[in-house]
């Protein structure tokens, strides 16, 4: 049987009391721990790396999508609220599911049943490095006031812009307020490569390399930007995908 490591997080004890009861039946979730606040939660997730998280989006202080935006990894998130317009806004912010309080056991059910057909989907990720995140693990960008939680293997591209880094994804541009050099130390470099000193290519969404000026080469991505590989990269790129 899968086993389900999961996090609670949420500041109402009884909230979490019901939780931990609709849990019992379901054999396969082990709980690692459970937080009242954000910052707590922030540590208890970094510590334990859950598979699957509980997340109440209306907390004191720091909210559940803060929360999130913290981290650098971040489980399979199902959001807890007993507020509609939250229930509405977690599907703009892609969670994997919400369950509106009080939570319905045969509800809890079927969220549960599809977190574990998404995890036996799951393709094996390729890791180069112990930090290196896993290609189908989640990562939260946070732009303004839309958010997503995007799996890192449909990223295609990453751009320096000043301090910021540009994420492409699903012809979507936002912006992560991080350092180029920040997010390469998290990719796995067998796929994500340096192309130049301000963009790193995700090589599963190239659609077309040509050769260019002065022994480069032009990358055409699968959603329609060109990218000009520097000559010293280009000869890495060469090294890197040839038999």
């Amino acid at each position: 049987m899968m086993k389900l490591k999961a996090v609670i997080v949420e500041d109402s004890r009884l909230a979490r009391n019901e939780l931990k009861e609709l849990i019992k039946a379901h054999k396969e979730i082990e709980i690692l721990g459970e937080a009242e606040n954000v910052d707590d939660a922030f540590v208890l997730i970094n510590n334990t790396k859950p598979d699957l998280l509980f997340l109440d989006i209306n907390m004191p202080e720091k909210d559940g999508f803060e929360l999130l935006e913290m981290l650098d990894e971040v489980p399979i998130t199902i959001f807890t609220t007993a507020f509609d317009e939250y229930a509405i806004k977690s599907f703009e912010y892609t969670a994997f599911d919400y369950l509106l309080k009080p939570i319905n056991q045969k509800r809890f059910s079927k969220s549960i049943e599809k977190v574990i057909e998404s995890m036996n989907n799951n393709e094996t990720s390729i890791i180069k490095n112990e930090n290196a995140l896993s290609l189908d693990k989640q990562i939260f960008i946070k732009d303004g006031e839309n958010c997503w939680l995007v799996k890192l293997k449909d990223i295609s591209l990453f751009e320096i812009v000043g301090n910021y880094t540009r994420v492409f994804f699903d012809q979507k541009k936002p912006l992560i307020y991080k350092y180029l050099a920040q997010v390469e130390e998290k990719l796995p470099t067998e796929v994500f490569f340096r192309a130049n000193r301000q963009q790193i290519i995700n090589i599963n969404h190239v659609k077309k390399v040509v050769s260019w000026f002065n022994g480069k080469l032009k990358i055409e991505m699968n959603s329609g930007e060109e990218i000009e590989i520097s000559r010293r990269q280009s000869y890495l790129f060469k090294e890197q995908l040839s038999f």
